[in-house]
């Protein structure tokens, strides 16, 4: 019952990547999915955070990557998206998904569940 990630790689810095996270074992749809990504020797930060119903979705973003990244996510698919443009050196990190089960885009890492094992992105300069 988890969330599993795809689509991580190296590339330049400049370059795009788009993650993909699956969930498998769990329902999600009124749960706030979010990305998060933890760097060498630093804590796992959030990225990004959807919480989206049947009428719109709203988004939300760390300030390093506004303006670049863009989450979205699939209800009937259950996925959820980052699309990550223009990348630098400083989004290397290991990437994973969560839910909030609250739908709120919690501030904290202990209001997520569900987290997946993480993807590796590493952007060379």
């Amino acid at each position: 019952v988890q969330f599993v990630e795809s689509g991580g790689g190296l590339v330049q810095a400049g370059e795009s990547l788009r993650l993909s996270c699956e969930a498998t074992g769990f329902s999600f749809d009124d749960y706030a999915k979010g990305w998060f990504r933890e760097a060498p020797g630093k804590e796992r930060e959030g990225v990004a955070c959807i919480q989206s119903t049947t009428d719109n979705s709203t988004t939300h973003y760390t300030d390093a990557v506004k303006g670049r990244f863009t989450i979205s996510s699939d209800n009937g698919k259950k996925m959820v998206y980052l699309q990550m443009n223009d990348l630098k050196p400083e989004d290397t990190a290991v990437y994973s998904c969560a839910v909030d089960p609250l739908g709120l885009c919690g501030t904290t890492l202990i209001e997520y569940d569900n987290w997946g094992q993480g993807t590796q992105i590493t952007v060379s300069s």
